[in-house]
C-alpha cells in the first residue's frame, strides 16, 4: 500500500510541475499568454474546484465584445488541452468551463464551439479517453466520457433545432402538433444523454 501511496504523490507532483511549466511556456511563447495561463489554471492537475477568478477570466476572453478570433483561439486551446491530457481532473475541468461558457456567455460562443467542431474533429468525443492511474480513477474517467458525450449531444440539440433548450425560453409551446414531433428526437436524445450522466 504505501508503494500506491508514493506512486499517488509523484503523479500529483509531476502534474503540478506539468501545469507549472505550461504556464512558464505561455508567458514567454504565447501572443495570448494571459489567457492561456487562465486556461491551465483553471483546469489544473489539483483534484479542487477551479478557482472562479481564471474562469471569469476565460469568460472576459470569449465575451461578444472580442474579436470572434479570440474567441476561436480559445476554444482552440480548450481542445488542445482537452485532447492532450490523460488526467480526469483536467479532463473534466475542461468540460466544465465549456458547459460553463455555453450557460453563461454570449451565444457567439456556442456558435464559434460549433463551428470548431465542424471544421476539425468533435472537440467533445472522449469515447476513448482514460485515465488509468488508479482505480478511482477509472470511474472518473468513465463519467468524463459520459459528461463529454451530454455536452456534445447539446450543441448538436442547438445546432438541429437552432435554440439552446437551456437558456432560450421553450420554443415548444408555439409548435403545432408536427412541429414537436421534428423536435421530439433530439431532445430526446438529449435527455437520455443527461440521464447517462447520473
Amino acid at each position: 500500500m504505501a508503494g500506491g501511496g508514493t506512486q499517488q504523490s509523484l503523479r500529483k507532483y509531476l502534474g503540478a510541475l506539468k501545469d507549472t511549466t505550461t504556464v512558464s511556456l505561455a508567458k514567454v511563447n504565447s501572443d495570448y499568454k494571459e489567457l492561456d495561463i487562465a486556461i491551465v489554471k483553471a483546469t489544473n492537475h489539483s483534484e479542487r474546484p477551479s478557482r472562479e477568478k481564471y474562469i471569469r477570466e476565460i469568460f472576459l476572453s470569449i465575451s461578444a465584445a472580442r474579436p470572434r478570433a479570440d474567441v476561436a483561439y480559445c476554444i482552440h486551446a480548450l481542445a488542445r488541452r482537452l485532447s492532450k491530457t490523460r488526467n480526469w481532473a483536467v479532463a473534466l475541468k475542461t468540460l466544465i468551463v465549456i458547459h460553463r461558457a455555453l450557460r453563461e456567455v454570449d451565444p457567439t460562443f456556442r456558435e464559434e464551439l460549433i463551428n470548431y467542431g465542424r471544421s476539425r474533429s468533435h472537440m467533445l468525443n472522449m469515447a476513448y479517453f482514460k485515465d488509468d492511474s488508479s482505480s478511482g480513477a477509472w470511474d472518473y474517467s468513465a463519467w468524463v466520457r459520459t459528461y463529454a458525450s451530454y455536452l456534445e449531444e447539446r450543441l448538436e440539440c442547438f445546432r438541429v433545432l437552432k435554440y439552446d433548450v437551456e437558456s432560450d425560453p421553450p420554443r415548444t409551446r408555439d409548435l403545432d402538433t408536427v412541429g414537436v414531433l421534428d423536435h421530439l428526437p433530439p431532445l430526446q436524445q438529449l435527455l437520455f444523454r443527461l440521464l447517462a450522466c447520473q
